[in-house]
């Protein structure tokens, strides 16, 4: 079982930046896919980002790619996720997932989730 747990979470303006954390705990001795997803209020859970165990392979969602950074600290166990320039629509509730089987974008072949952590950007 591995725990994931995010944080970094709030409430900001639009064009400013957050950077979301998550910390892994467990079996994490595994190799895992780290991916971000994110659910706004009455809309399905969407892919965000998602970085390999060693980093090399990097994917992100069109709606953010550019604005938004993934990245990986394997010492820590802890995955980030820098959000720049963000914008109302960015609102939702983050939640850190991973995939010990594959690299992707889909869902169901995440395994473990955290609780997710909100994020609220105002116009």
């Amino acid at each position: 079982q591995v725990q994931l747990v995010e944080s970094g979470g709030g409430l900001v303006q639009a064009g400013s930046s957050l950077r979301l954390s998550c910390a892994a705990s467990g079996r994490t001795s595994g190799t895992y896919t780290m991916g971000w997803f994110r659910q706004a209020p009455g809309k399905e859970r969407d892919f965000v980002a998602a970085i390999s165990w060693i980093g090399n392979i990097i994917d992100y969602a069109d709606s953010v790619k550019g604005r938004f950074t993934i990245s990986s600290d394997n010492a820590k166990n802890t995955v980030y996720l820098q959000m720049n320039s963000l914008k109302p629509e960015d609102t939702a509730v983050y939640y850190c997932a991973a995939d010990p089987r594959s690299f992707g974008r889909r869902i169901d072949v995440y395994d473990y989730w955290g609780q997710g952590t909100q994020v609220t950007v105002s116009s």
